[in-house]
């Protein structure tokens, strides 16, 4: 199995160890990413254990905060453009007088509501936004009723066309807004796709912000000497915590302008309003983070 299959795949087993998705819908998802009954039951019965002999938790206090992090978000247009093999969709939201340009990359289940209203919220705090769709070549998010069809659709896509295509996000905003500088920033899988870009070697990128997405193995960040990198964690996140200090001795190997932030008592995709893991107040702070790391790095 690949890298990303296997991160895919891990991401399933703990949603269902979290509880958030039943055994037949876990089955059912590693099924789509090509792990048979034989691999996975062992997988999910080693999760009922663990889950049997563990401290049941405290209740989680209710957060002061609410709703979505960041501004009142300004309106998408979804748009196309040229791509390495043919035309790309995407979300785009235009700042009023931008400081810069970002490129936002989805999380597993493709370009959402979700990731175009970060898109807008990005414009609204003055940085034009391109929210990228990376299953393009599929026909786009919106064809796939199923998310975990999504998900697997993913899976079963060629790593490099992803790299491809968002170079060509890049492309196209040096296009839409010449002269800016650019960064770029994404959500679980689209975290590790942020994370791939850099070690791929991208030298507009002048800043960039995954939050909690898997390290590449072994990777290099040499190819993207002016990226200031702000890496966003979870404390609870152990699968995507355990290539935390591989980021870390890459982006110093590098000589690259990076802080790693880990905010406490929040698990993976603490910053999704619309997903169950979701944490108002820290979302609230990342986003005060990230727009800060943007001023001092995207503008």
């Amino acid at each position: 199995m690949s890298e990303l299959g296997e991160y895919l795949s891990s991401e399933v087993v703990v949603d269902y160890a979290d509880g958030l998705i039943s055994r037949r819908e876990a089955l059912r998802r590693l099924g789509l990413l090509g792990v048979g009954a034989a691999v996975a039951a062992p997988l999910l019965a080693a999760c009922d254990a663990q889950r049997d002999t563990a401290t049941p938790p405290q209740a989680a206090p209710t957060p002061a905060i609410t709703g979505p992090a960041g501004p009142s978000p300004l309106p998408t247009e979804p748009i196309t453009f040229p791509g390495p093999s043919g035309q790309l969709q995407g979300r785009w939201a235009a700042a009023a007088t931008p400081k810069g340009s970002v490129l936002v990359v989805h999380e597993n289940k493709g370009l959402t509501d979700h990731i175009a209203s970060i898109a807008g919220r990005l414009a609204a705090a003055g940085w034009s936004a391109l929210a990228i769709d990376l299953l393009s070549e599929e026909g786009g998010t919106a064809k796939f009723t199923d998310p975990a069809q999504a998900t697997a659709a993913l899976n079963a896509a060629p790593p490099a066309r992803f790299i491809a295509d968002m170079k060509a996000g890049i492309d196209e905003l040096l296009r839409r807004n010449p002269g800016h500088t650019v960064g770029a920033m994404g959500f679980c899988f689209g975290g590790g796709m942020v994370w791939s870009l850099l070690a791929a070697g991208e030298p507009r990128l002048h800043a960039a912000a995954p939050f909690y997405g898997p390290f590449p193995a072994n990777a290099s960040l040499a190819g993207s000497p002016d990226a200031a990198v702000l890496g966003v964690y979870a404390q609870l996140d152990d699968r995507v915590n355990a290539t935390r200090d591989a980021a870390r001795e890459a982006l110093s190997k590098a000589g690259l302008t990076f802080e790693i932030v880990t905010y406490p008592d929040v698990n993976h995709a603490f910053f999704n309003d619309t997903g169950a893991r979701y944490n108002a107040p820290a979302a609230a702070q990342a986003w005060t983070k990230l727009t800060t790391w943007f001023t001092q790095h995207l503008t």
